[in-house]
């Protein structure tokens, strides 16, 4: 899903990159102010882990690529500001070191992928564990990471059709059509993710612990 150089113009640039430092910024003054320390290693655990998904790409129509995001995941671990906060540095190394993503559109790159990716999945989330009292967790997981990465597509469309690189409905075809289909395969990771720590008791944000019953 990176945006490649040239594929932008330069009002999209700049505004996408004003937005871009704005939410990193302020993703980062949320984490300061609310991440306790053990949480730490977890996150830098699941960073590693959306790195390595997000390197399977898989080429679509535009010039443009498809790949597993991991913003809901992280979200719905973590919040959506370390969504925010994840998925910005792995587009920032993605883009320096692997030329995954050009250094122009790196602005856009961060607001659809991190940004919209990352509080869609999440709303989502939040939506349909309130809707059904914490039931079904794995299914309303599977359903918000499928809505952050159609959701971060289309605004990648938004973008190129702005640009007027290509036509809205070329562009939406091209990535939402896809990646609705891709994001089959991002909802059943962030399930099983989520499923896991369900299972190992461990607590996040999203998956508080069981609480242990004691008999007496």
């Amino acid at each position: 899903m990176h945006i490649p150089d040239g594929f932008l113009d330069v009002k999209s640039c700049l505004t996408t990159g004003a937005l871009g430092i704005g939410a990193v910024a302020y993703s980062l003054r949320q984490t300061r102010m609310s991440l306790a320390r053990p949480e730490v290693p977890k996150i830098a655990l699941i960073g590693a882990f959306v790195f390595a998904a997000q390197m399977l790409n898989f080429p679509i129509a535009g010039a443009t690529s498809g790949h597993f995001l991991g913003g809901a995941m992280a979200s719905i671990l973590f919040g959506p500001a370390v969504g925010v906060v994840i998925m910005s540095a792995v587009l920032i190394i993605q883009a320096l070191i692997f030329q995954d993503g050009g250094l122009t559109v790196l602005g856009a790159n961060i607001v659809c992928t991190g940004v919209i990716g990352s509080y869609a999945g999440y709303g989502v989330y939040r939506l349909g564990t309130k809707w059904l009292q914490g039931r079904a967790t794995k299914a309303v997981s599977f359903i918000a990471a499928w809505c952050s990465i159609v959701s971060a597509s289309c605004g990648v469309a938004l973008l190129l059709a702005w640009s007027g690189t290509f036509p809205l409905n070329v562009a939406l075809q091209a990535m939402a059509g896809w990646h609705s289909l891709i994001g089959i395969g991002e909802g059943l990771i962030t399930a099983l993710v989520v499923a896991y720590l369900m299972e190992r008791n461990v607590a996040f944000e999203g998956i508080p612990a069981k609480k242990e019953v004691k008999l007496t």
